[in-house]
C-alpha cells in the first residue's frame, strides 16, 4: 500500500496544499474552500481515500478519489482556479499564487502522473491521506 499525503491550509476563498509521497513534495494543490462538504462548493473532508486511474472524454486520463462521504466523482485533474474550475476535486499545481489559485496545473498533473501511474500499473493500492497543516509539521 502506498500513501500520498495532502497537507492543507484552509482559507476563506480556497484551500491550498502540498502533495507529497514519503516526505518528498510532488506538487502543490488547490481546492475549493471548506464549506462543510457541501456538493460542488466545498473541498472534501479530511481523511484517507483510495485513488484509482480513470478516463473520461472531458479530462482524459486523471485520478478518482473513491468513497468520499456524501460525494461522487471527486477527481484529481488539472485546473488553475478552484472557484471557476472545480466542484470538489483536487487540482495539482506547480505554484500557488493565491488562495485556491495556482499556475502550471497541466505540468504538475504530468509530474503527479509520472509518480502514480507506475505504482498503479504494478497493481499496488494507493491512498491519499488528507489532513490539516496545523496538525502536521511540514
Amino acid at each position: 500500500m502506498i500513501k500520498l499525503e495532502l497537507i492543507r491550509n484552509y482559507h476563506q476563498k480556497g484551500t491550498n496544499g502540498i502533495l507529497r509521497l514519503e516526505n518528498q513534495m510532488i506538487c502543490q494543490t488547490i481546492e475549493l474552500p471548506w464549506k462543510n462538504n457541501e456538493k460542488k462548493i466545498s473541498c472534501i473532508p479530511e481523511g484517507c481515500y483510495q485513488i484509482v486511474k480513470r478516463y473520461s472524454s472531458r479530462f482524459k486520463n486523471h485520478f478518482w478519489i473513491k468513497n468520499v462521504p456524501n460525494r461522487s466523482l471527486i477527481l484529481i485533474h488539472p485546473a488553475n482556479n478552484a472557484i471557476k474550475e472545480l466542484q470538489g476535486c483536487i487540482a495539482p499545481v506547480l505554484k500557488t499564487i493565491n488562495h485556491g489559485v495556482g499556475e502550471y496545473s497541466r505540468k504538475a498533473f504530468e509530474k503527479l502522473s509520472n509518480v502514480l501511474n507506475p505504482i498503479l500499473e504494478s497493481n499496488q493500492i494507493v491512498f491519499i491521506h488528507i489532513k490539516n497543516s496545523q496538525n502536521e509539521s511540514i
